[in-house]
């Protein structure tokens, strides 16, 4: 198992030796689930909706209100755990997680729990990903059914939380809790562990996995392990609501904890927030154990069985996955694991690609195209390709302006942003603004030998052997030209100019 980087202290502007300990993590993920209603009512889901404007007397747990389970959301939590190769449980029960909270109007959340002889819906699978190059799996704990909270709203006056707000449309939202077991042992490597459990939950079409809209939700458990293999107490992180959060939060509650134990110090058990504005976590509470939660079996619902015939279908069922489609494209199509990586790990961006490749058959071009020049303009705008009025068919006929020497790879590159942001026709700009390549070698031999009379020192050195004269004096030519001269003509009349 891979080991993270040795830790250095959390306090900005203080040196000092790293200590010699190993993250240990594990994560919880709450992942809100595709349908169009509740977990146990008729409401409907709707990211943005006014405030309370989706709730009914089962979602607000109003005396009376009998739930009844949503069979698209079990259909959906199935799918994942026979995904992440998860054992199925026969029958597995709904339980009461008794708490009190604003943002939980029965005062008890529905959700499952290991209960006797009654196991969560899946349980003991893993899930294969890369980190830093290399082959990971990850063993998942449970998969199991549950319903959301509301959602708090702190509202702030001069810089301090004047009173909070309470929107209960959230309240009853289908989710599904995938646990890991603390199987992680870098922030980073936490990071590309979700990348690539995002990743599969979209192709399965179970979730959006948007974290800014709250549909992929993570808690991470965090601890130190010595050199002598002693598990130290772990604490418990929340409030990370990106990617790049969960990894310096990480990173951080990590460093704290060696920092504490460095001091001779210990770390005590409890529940951290991450605090995104300053870049640190801090405590809200002592950590509950599972005991504090007074977990009974919900008597208003039926257990969920789940039949061996039903798994197979759902497993015959599947779609492709990330990892299959990755392994595809290395074998069949001649990728890098690198860059069959980038592509996969992006459903919108896997889906692209092959649109593209139906329609220009040289895998590698496009991969270079995807991973490098159009992912640069998709991250710089935070969208996906999907987002945009980039299509298929614009990319390709912009590299099939390159391949009949039309244009050149930087004009390409040049126009590339406006197939991005408008969905242009390539063609059409090129012959708007005179683009074509300068291909004739008269008009291109009479600007070479202006290069070369402009600049003697730039011939002198290429005729010492140093090549970079070469590339000046190639450079010189395409800025007269605008970039539209092609390179590998300028190139070899240069070379048959200079005599080598």
């Amino acid at each position: 198992m891979a080991k993270g980087p040795a830790l250095v202290s959390a306090t900005a502007g203080r040196a000092r030796e790293p200590i010699a300990a190993e993250p240990v993590i594990g994560l919880e993920i709450h992942v809100q689930l595709l349908t169009a209603s509740k977990m146990f009512c008729g409401c409907a889901v709707a990211f943005g909706a006014p405030p309370n404007t989706l709730i009914c007397p089962v979602c607000l747990g109003l005396p009376g209100a009998l739930p009844v389970t949503n069979g698209r959301a079990v259909a959906l939590g199935l799918r994942t755990a026979v995904a992440l190769r998860c054992a199925l449980a026969p029958e597995s029960r709904f339980h009461r997680k008794n708490y009190y909270y604003p943002d939980l109007p029965k005062n008890f959340q529905i959700s499952q729990y290991q209960y006797m002889d009654h196991p969560p819906l899946g349980s003991d699978g893993w899930l294969e990903f890369t980190a830093e190059g290399a082959p990971r799996a990850v063993r998942i704990g449970r998969v199991h059914l549950e319903e959301d909270t509301g959602k708090l709203l702190h509202v702030e006056r001069e810089g301090a939380v004047s009173h909070t707000l309470i929107d209960y449309n959230r309240s009853g939202v289908p989710l599904m809790e995938i646990v890991t077991q603390p199987d992680l042992r870098s922030p980073a490597e936490a990071r590309e562990f979700l990348i690539a459990l995002r990743a599969m939950l979209q192709y399965l079409r179970v979730s959006s996995g948007r974290m800014e809209e709250g549909t992929m939700r993570v808690d991470a458990n965090v601890s130190l392990r010595g050199a002598d293999g002693a598990a130290g107490t772990r604490t418990e992180v929340k409030n990370m609501n990106s990617l790049r959060a969960v990894e310096r939060a990480l990173a951080f509650e990590a460093a704290r904890q060696a920092d504490l134990l460095a001091a001779g110090g210990t770390v005590t058990q409890e529940t951290r927030h991450w605090d995104e504005r300053r870049q640190l976590t801090f405590a809200s509470r002592v950590k509950e154990e599972a005991q504090d939660y007074r977990y009974f079996p919900e008597p208003d619902l039926i257990p969920i069985t789940v039949e061996q015939a039903e798994v197979e279908r759902v497993r015959q069922t599947l779609p492709e996955l990330p990892a299959q489609k990755a392994t595809r494209y290395v074998s069949a199509l001649g990728l890098s694991a690198y860059d069959a990586d980038l592509i996969v790990r992006r459903p919108p961006f896997a889906a692209f690609f092959e649109r593209a490749l139906a329609l220009y058959p040289n895998a590698k071009a496009l991969a270079n195209w995807l991973t490098g020049d159009v992912a640069g303009l998709l991250n710089a705008e935070d969208k996906e390709v999907d987002e945009t009025p980039l299509r298929p068919e614009g990319l390709v006929a912009l590299l099939r302006l390159i391949d009949e020497g039309r244009i050149s790879g930087r004009i390409a590159k040049d126009l590339l942003p406006e197939l991005v942001r408008g969905g242009a026709d390539p063609s059409a700009l090129v012959a708007a603004r005179g683009l074509e390549q300068i291909s004739d070698a008269a008009d291109l031999t009479r600007l070479v030998e202006q290069a070369l009379a402009a600049h003697p020192g730039a011939v002198e050195e290429f005729r010492k052997g140093k090549s970079r004269a070469l590339t000046f004096l190639v450079g010189q030519v395409m800025k007269e030209t605008r970039g539209r001269a092609n390179p590998d003509l300028v190139n070899r009349l240069l070379r048959e100019r200079l005599g080598g």
